[in-house]
């Protein structure tokens, strides 16, 4: 994510190799645009270089820093991804349009089609009248509205132990600044897009994201890849023959970790029993739907000699000291390397039902590994998201069976085709029945 003002840049970036370097290459490229224009070049910062708590990424902590150092001689801060691409021209053309001694909140729409509590139920009765922003297309605070809202977070500190994933954080923000009717609505700007950039609109756009798959060289070999899919006794009947009818034949090495062995899956009994409460500490999650020819593609941009702990970054306590962690229900990725600094560790779980994944968390974060956040791994259901916001995604994973068929969302959503061989038949499925 970038921060933009119209004399300071502030890209929010991951220390990890391969996502650094993405954010390099865009301040390069924002740099050089500015300097075409004859325009003051920006300051530019990257967050993961900048002494904070981890718990920058979520924006909202940020809000008293801007002020303080930009709320004087600045009149935007321009926020967008790492595979957002900027026209700066066209940029600084949409925001001389808007008074900048107003309170602004501008950004590319979107709503929720159902009341969910991934966003808090908001406006339960008509989610759809509750627009928030898409990050991927870029979105912009004036100051004084930077200024309103630090002042409030002195005074009314975020209050939420947990933080979820910046997408979802989206509709998080925009309640904070509504602020129950006293701050602003999100103003709606259409040259804010996620269209590809080789789009027929690019040219009306300030923004584009680029939507591929990343592909860093040969997806990495089948065999590079070990899965370990997590269960228990309850779910061998239902939710096993799931993976096995959809994503077992991608993977070359994969076990099935239990509390009971059975033979006929096969599963290993670990001996841990399973609670209501904690999960069993391994890395897949039967109720979760992945791809593992989109995952290969996606590690082939990320160094196993790197202490990689990969997926979608949720957090605990970040305000107070707390750590960030990898959802396990999107699923998770582990470098090598990183399995053996952990194991070296001799970092546990504290009891036998502690949440494996925040527990994996606690302990990376003690080692000083960061968490390398990916926007494909989802924790929620298809349903569960902006129509707009999956439009622009090539996903990894969806979680959850409740009220779906998890066979439908694979082939519709992660299989490599719409159309595929289903039990010797050829199906179809529609993106908007899911």
């Amino acid at each position: 994510m970038i921060f933009f003002c119209m004399s300071v840049l502030m890209m929010s970036s991951q220390s990890n190799s391969f996502h650094s370097k993405r954010a390099e290459d865009l301040k390069r490229d924002i740099l050089k645009q500015t300097a075409d224009l004859g325009k003051e070049l920006p300051t530019v910062l990257l967050i993961h270089q900048m002494d904070r708590h981890e718990g920058a990424w979520t924006i909202l902590p940020l809000m008293r820093d801007f002020s303080v150092a930009y709320g004087r001689n600045s009149s935007w801060i321009f926020f967008c991804e790492e595979d957002t691409r900027i026209q700066v021209v066209k940029l600084l053309e949409i925001l001389r349009r808007f008074d900048t001694s107003k309170e602004w909140f501008l950004g590319k729409a979107l709503h929720d089609e159902e009341s969910t509590i991934i966003h808090h139920y908001a406006f339960a009765e008509n989610p759809t009248v509750f627009k928030f922003p898409d990050f991927a297309a870029g979105w912009a605070l004036s100051i004084p509205l930077v200024n309103k809202l630090a002042t409030k977070l002195k005074s009314e500190p975020v209050k939420s132990d947990f933080t979820i994933d910046l997408k979802h954080e989206g509709s998080s923000i925009a309640l904070y600044i509504w602020q129950k009717g006293d701050g602003p609505h999100l103003t709606p700007v259409p040259e804010f897009c996620t269209g590809d950039v080789n789009s027929d609109r690019v040219d009306q756009c300030a923004t584009t994201f680029s939507n591929f798959l990343p592909l860093c060289g040969e997806p990495v070999k089948k065999e590079d890849v070990f899965v370990a899919v997590k269960t228990c006794r309850k779910f061998h009947g239902d939710r096993i023959p799931v993976v096995k009818q959809t994503w077992e034949r991608e993977a070359a090495l994969i076990e099935y970790y239990s509390d009971y062995r059975d033979i006929s899956i096969p599963t290993v009994d670990l001996g841990v029993p399973n609670t209501e409460r904690g999960k069993l500490l391994t890395v897949g999650s039967l109720s979760q739907v992945t791809v593992i020819f989109r995952l290969r593609k996606l590690l082939s941009c990320y160094d196993p000699n790197e202490p990689v702990f990969l997926g979608e970054r949720y957090g605990y306590g970040l305000g107070t000291g707390g750590y960030s962690y990898i959802t396990g229900g999107g699923g998770m990725v582990f470098s090598r390397t990183a399995v053996q600094r952990l194991l070296a560790s001799k970092c546990r779980c504290y009891s036998m039902d502690a949440p494996d994944d925040m527990v994996l968390g606690m302990c990376f974060s003690g080692l000083g590994i960061p968490i390398t956040h990916s926007p494909l791994f989802h924790q929620a259901r298809p349903m569960d998201y902006p129509k707009d916001y999956l439009s622009h995604q090539i996903p990894v994973s969806f979680h959850k069976h409740w009220n779906i068929d998890p066979v439908k969302v694979y082939f519709t959503w992660l299989a490599p085709n719409t159309e595929e061989a289903l039990n010797g038949k050829k199906v179809e499925f529609n993106r908007e029945d899911l």
